[in-house]
């Protein structure tokens, strides 16, 4: 228990103190010129990731209470097998949103897969596509196993359709949002990562069939209030001029 109050202490002092912020985000880990392209560029800032007070948190724990080392190694050895197992399904999704984020940056001059996408969405579905935006949000999370990584992969996405139907675009990114917390429920980072955590890896077909069910109430509920927001009470973005 005195862990967990640990990391729920670090983790608001980390968001709130600018100190500590500052002092985090200075340890990164920086990759430019990937594959040669200039413009695709990534970093990392391990130290202020949750992952990273995570760990930061658990070796703490383990000093302070066993006040040796040797409890950690026993636990590392131990989720070492666990992961290897769960790992390989979690190496795939990332690269592969990183992908689709950066594919405006070609030597064709082609627009990214986002804006053609959109482009193609809004040609075929039309006013109808408020609808489908959590939707849409729920599927980034099933495939990249976040909310954050989906709200990354697809907003500018959604950005786009809404400006192309002239529609709020606060509204679509919103339910956006709302689809990618919703595609938690079945995103296959989180079922693979909590079925190997509780002893059932290899039976996470189960566990989606049922999780399916919230999910799609939480989609079907969030497409009614979206068209009813965009198409019958026609929200409108509002622009503040200082």
């Amino acid at each position: 228990m005195d862990a967990y109050i640990l990391l729920a202490v670090f983790l608001v002092i980390s968001r709130v103190s600018p100190t500590v912020k500052t002092a985090l985000t200075d340890v990164s880990l920086s990759f430019t010129t990937l594959f040669g392209e200039t413009g695709i560029n990534a970093a990392i800032q391990p130290l202020y990731l949750p992952g990273g007070i995570l760990a930061f948190v658990a070796l703490l724990a383990v000093l302070l209470q066993a006040r040796q080392l040797a409890p950690l190694m026993t636990a590392a050895r131990e989720s070492s097998k666990t992961l290897i197992g769960a790992g390989f399904v979690l190496v795939f999704t990332i690269p592969m949103v990183r992908i689709f984020i950066n594919s405006g940056v070609n030597g064709a001059e082609l627009v990214s897969m986002p804006v053609m996408t959109a482009r193609f969405a809004a040609d075929l579905v039309g006013d109808g596509f408020p609808a489908l935006s959590a939707t849409i949000g729920a599927l980034g999370a099933f495939i990249a196993g976040s909310n954050t990584v989906s709200n990354m992969m697809f907003s500018q996405f959604q950005f786009e359709v809404a400006q192309t139907l002239g529609a709020s675009t606060v509204v679509v990114i919103a339910l956006q949002a709302v689809g990618a917390a919703a595609g938690n429920m079945i995103a296959i980072h989180n079922v693979v990562a909590a079925s190997a955590t509780v002893g059932l890896l290899g039976r996470e077909g189960a566990t989606l069939r049922k999780t399916i069910l919230p999910t799609l109430y939480y989609l079907v509920a969030a497409g009614i209030i979206g068209i009813i927001l965009v198409n019958i009470l026609q929200f409108a973005d509002v622009l503040t001029v200082a």
